[in-house]
Parts: structure tokens; sequence; C-alpha cells
């Protein structure tokens, strides 16, 4: 199994510490609104990355965690919080926001048929462990005070822009005045926030004699240190968690440790739609729920973006959705063969194929061609075949393309008889019938087939 390393900058073979257990990690939402399709698309792929460890025999021990304090608008450390955003515009409190999305988030997953992690971490469950975290970087001298927070004095890591890149030089010429002239590089960051005086912010502990929250990057060095321990195997999230976000887990948790945090780190990129960002001011955020509306499934969304690549840029459009929605349907009508008496296959070659695929950096594409071209083989699927699709992918075939009932079978018999008879008003009424739920039968010269309507 082969996969890219950011951290190396190339595609590596996938060697776990312990073959027994895949520690993994995935950077997971902040619970202030609904997920759009966009957010989605980083949780759709790293299922596909859960399945193809499994499928290779591995366990996984996998950590998600929740973001429901200390995120900021942006990256940075100024800006609105989150959180009190969301409960300003809906009246309640952070705590109910919270509680909220989390459960819309969840059914989300439930419906794009993902894998849910083995453990799913809340950031306000650690907030003990957050400021031990706090106590240990600023004892080990990486701390400065500032009337705004505790920060990381980046240029005491020397490591620090490796990860990303970054060009530290040109940040310091190019820096603007911030919003606190206290920070002492431009890079630097907060581990703990103070609540300064005139700030009602409603999530706030007390340390040190003042009261703060923690800084948006402690919370996933704090989970993954207390669930999973460094170094992780693999570490998840956005190529927009690169420069900033994970730059900063890095930094603290091996400054705190003294440990590699992680052995390899996976970024998957944006989704757009048509051409242009996700953005509630362009009127493009699409959440699963639209895509129900308009009579898709969110398997047809999955289906869309395995079509492509994980590292690639994604362009959404409705015209594309219907391609993937009637990909899915050949797929279900190939499975559906296995009903009506054609020769089943374990497709044994096709299946180390797909395989092959996926274990090259996730190749579902290429996966997908595979598929194709078994669907059109003349052959039915066997449950073996199906149930292996059903796992490297989670499509549900096996479960979603049972076997019509008798009395649509006796309708099926019965046009066949009227057509024979050639009282076509009758084959014509009960052709009507079989398709008013929802199966169209495809005749030829010697035989009737029926398939699932797209």
């Amino acid at each position: 199994m082969k996969l890219y390393n950011t951290a190396a900058h190339e595609i590596q073979e996938f060697v776990p510490q312990d073959p027994k257990e895949v520690k993994v990690y995935t950077c997971g939402p902040t619970v202030y609104s609904y997920a759009h399709i966009g957010n989605l698309a980083s949780y759709t792929y790293w299922d596909l990355l859960m399945r193809t460890l499994k499928l290779n025999g591995f366990k996984v021990k996998r950590v998600l965690n929740i973001t429901d304090v200390g995120h900021l608008v942006s990256d940075a450390d100024d800006g609105e919080d989150k959180m009190e955003k969301g409960a300003r515009r809906e009246g309640v409190t952070v705590w109910d926001i919270a509680q909220k999305y989390y459960d819309a988030f969840m059914k989300d997953f439930d419906l794009l048929g993902l894998i849910r992690p083995e453990e799913i971490c809340r950031a306000t469950d650690y907030i003990e462990q957050d400021r031990a975290i706090v106590d240990a970087l600023d004892k080990a001298g990486y701390l400065y005070d500032t009337t705004d927070g505790l920060y990381f004095d980046t240029s005491k890591f020397p490591r620090y822009a490796e990860f990303a890149r970054l060009d530290l030089e040109n940040l310091r010429a190019g820096a603007r005045v911030e919003f606190s002239d206290e920070k002492r590089n431009p890079s630097d960051f907060a581990v703990w926030k103070w609540v300064r005086e005139g700030e009602d912010h409603a999530m706030q502990w007390e340390y040190r004699g003042r009261m703060g929250y923690p800084g948006w990057h402690l919370e996933c060095s704090t989970i993954i240190h207390e669930r999973l321990g460094e170094p992780i195997d693999i570490h998840c999230g956005g190529i927009d968690h690169i420069p900033i976000h994970h730059t900063n887990e890095i930094a603290q948790s091996e400054a705190a440790f003294g440990k590699k945090m992680c052995n390899v780190w996976m970024h998957c990129n944006y989704v757009t739609i048509e051409g242009q960002k996700i953005s509630k001011s362009l009127g493009n955020v699409y959440n699963l729920s639209d895509l129900i509306e308009r009579g898709y499934s969110p398997v047809d969304y999955k289906v869309w973006l395995y079509q492509g690549h994980y590292q690639a840029e994604r362009d959404f459009t409705f015209e594309l959705l219907a391609a993937a929605h009637a990909r899915l349907m050949n797929y279900r009508n190939f499975a559906a063969l296995r009903w009506q008496g054609v020769e089943q296959s374990d497709f044994a070659d096709e299946q180390k194929e797909i395989m092959e695929n996926l274990n090259s950096n996730l190749n579902s594409a290429g996966a997908f061609a595979v598929i194709d071209a078994v669907a059109k083989s003349g052959k039915a699927p066997s449950e073996k075949f199906l149930k292996f699709l059903d796992e490297a992918f989670g499509f549900e075939l096996a479960a979603s393309t049972p076997d019509i009932s008798g009395e649509l079978k006796g309708k099926i018999s019965a046009r066949v008889a009227a057509k024979a008879e050639r009282d076509f008003a009758t084959a014509d009424r009960l052709r009507d019938e079989i398709a008013d739920v929802g199966i169209e039968l495809l005749d030829s010269a010697t035989e009737v087939r029926w398939r699932y309507k797209g």
C-alpha cells in the first residue's frame, strides 16, 4: 500500500509502526453550522482510506475530534469565534449550538455510509489536559505571555518552516500590523487565549488565576497525545490546514513531548462549485439535504467524489452529479443481475486489480474503471464480489439491490403472455404498473430482464 506523504512530498510505501493497530487521526468539524458538501468531501475521502487499510488486513484505531471551542473564523489568532457567532445567529447557547450541529454532522456521516471512527472526542472534554500541555511548553521555554494570551515562540522551534516549506523571512518582511503588537514573530500562535476586559466569551476556564480558553490548534495535539500517543501513523485533513494548523500542531506537540508527532500526513484538495469557492455570499453553499431535495442520494455524491482523486481540486456541478448517479444506477443494475438467472462470477482478477488501484494512493477513479468493465461483462456478480465492493466503497449494493417480489415477477410473466397473444393493451398496462414501482423492463428476442430505473 502506497500513500502520498505531505511531510516527505512524495508517495511512499505505508509501513505502520504496529500492523496490529494503525493509529489514525482526522481533523474534525467545528460544529457551529451545517456541514456543506465541500466540508463533507474530506471525511468521504478518508473513509476510503479507512476501508482500504482494513481490506489490507490492518486493524485501525481512528480518532476524530469535534471542535466545540476556541476556533476563530480565520486560522489566525484574531477575529470572531465560530461558536459564538452561531449562538448569536440562532439565539441559543454555544452548548446548544455544539450539540445541534454535532448531531447534524453525524447524521450526514451516516447518510454517506461512512464508517464511524473508533473514538470521537470533543475539545471541551480535554481542557484539563490542554492546561497540562501549556504548562509543559512553558516550562520548556517555548511560550511568552501577552495581554491576549500565551504564545508559542516559533523562532525557538528550528523545524517550524519545514513541513509547509514556509518562507519565514518574507513572512516577516511582509507582515502587516497585527491585532497585537506583542507577537515576537508573525508566525507565532496562541496556545492559550485570555478573556480580556470587555469580552463576553461564553466558553472559558480558569488558568493561572485568569479566565481563558485553549487556542484552536491545541486540541488536536492534546487529543492525539491522550487517545493515541506519539507518533501516530497517519494524520488526515484538508490542504488548507498545511501552512498554519498542522504546522502549529507539529511545533507544539514535538516541543511538548520531544517525539515525532506523525509519520504520514495526508491532505485532500478543495471542492469548488462551478469554478468558485463555496461561499454563502456567492449563494453556492449546498448541503446534503439540498442534493436529496433535487432527487439525488448522498451515495451519488460519494460516487462523484471517487470519480476523481483526493489530491485533485474537484469542481462540482449538478450535471456531473447526474452522471455519477447514472454510474451508481449502472452498478446497482449490475448487482441486480444475480436475481435473474445470469451466470455469476467472483471476478477474482478484477478484484485484485481494484485493490491494486486503491493501494496506489487511493486511486478510486482507476478502481471505478475496472468496475465499469465488469458491469459490461454480461455476467452477474457473486455475493462475495458485491460484499467486497461494499467493503471498499460503502455502496451497499448487496443490501440495496434485492430480488423483486413474486407479484412483480407474476406481472412480468403475464406481460410476456399478453404480448404473445398480441394483447398489447394489457401488455402496456402491466409494463406501466411495473414502471410505477421503479422497475424498467428490457426486452430481447429471447428473454425479458428488469432493472432499476434511474
